[in-house]
């Protein structure tokens, strides 16, 4: 989406973003440069479509499975800010990464040429009832065969027709994922769980083999192979914006994670990433802030 936040004197500084786009830039400033990071989605046939390609091409985040759709546009978001809180402002009712799994055999392409998959909530959300369907019918095709895919339920209930649609296609994502990574501020209102545990439960009740259940300031509390862990928040001075906090920390997560396979560890790296993040404003901070090294 085209990302619009605070510059200051009213005026308003453009950028690109969105949830999955932020987690996908995030792992990418944080893996070796002979790994590779794909973004699937899709997008329009104008110039602001043109823009956000160039963009990720010079992030180094790979483009070859991107849609692009005639007569369509990216979405388009603002946001607020309140002493370090955002709230937001959406237009994206007609996006093209709406129709992002309408190709159903692209779709399988793209999943099919990559290790580890990454999707979530406000991917379903988006997406006609048949094509979150199809993304889920190739997610749990990448799980049987043994791929990692990693899964933020990232609820957004306005985004959804319904509690009841939202619950279960949440619930179905979560079933079709081998690594979940919620918040649990979200899970507690949203599904009423009332402890981190009860989280952690109900994950790994409906397959999902390992769990990471994110609780902002009050860190972090990892299940893997059925053995919990918790690891603190990074301390920030002054929290700035937390527009990608949770996503920040996904994709450091994801990155340190593979090419260790210790899952606290990466934790804590995770952590560190995720609290140089909320000291900056927007939701892509540029690398050098998190002093890492472009790939």
């Amino acid at each position: 989406m085209v990302e619009l936040s605070q510059a200051g004197a009213g005026l308003l500084r453009k950028g690109f973003a969105g949830d999955t786009l932020n987690t996908a830039w995030y792992a990418r400033a944080c893996l070796p440069a002979d790994w590779s990071v794909e973004y699937f989605t899709a997008l329009g046939d104008e110039a602001m479509s043109d823009e956000m390609i160039s963009f990720f091409k010079q992030a180094g985040i790979g483009t070859e499975f991107v849609r692009r759709i005639k007569g369509k546009a990216p979405g388009l978001y603002m946001i607020s800010l309140k002493d370090g809180e955002r709230s937001f402002s959406y237009w994206r009712d007609s996006s093209a990464a709406r129709q992002l799994a309408a190709d159903a055999e692209l779709l399988r392409e793209a999943i099919e040429a990559c290790d580890v998959i990454y999707f979530s909530g406000i991917t379903l959300a988006i997406l006609s009832r048949n094509d979150a369907d199809t993304l889920l019918t190739e997610v749990r095709r990448a799980k049987a065969a043994g791929k990692i895919v990693a899964f933020d339920p990232n609820i957004r209930p306005r985004l959804w027709s319904s509690y009841d649609v939202m619950h279960a296609t949440i619930s179905e994502g979560a079933r079709a994922s081998s690594l979940v990574l919620p918040s649990f501020d979200d899970e507690a209102t949203h599904f009423g769980d009332i402890s981190i545990e009860a989280t952690i439960q109900r994950y790994r009740t409906l397959g999902a083999a390992d769990v990471v259940v994110k609780n902002g300031a009050e860190g972090a509390t990892l299940s893997f192979d059925g053995v919990e862990s918790f690891v603190p928040a990074e301390k920030v001075k002054t929290v700035v914006d937390t527009t990608s906090a949770g996503d920040s920390f996904n994709g450091a997560f994801l990155a340190r994670y593979l090419e260790n396979k210790d899952a606290p560890a990466a934790a804590a790296f995770a952590a560190k990433v995720a609290g140089r993040v909320v000291s900056e404003h927007g939701a892509l901070v540029a690398w050098e802030k998190l002093g890492i090294k472009k790939a």
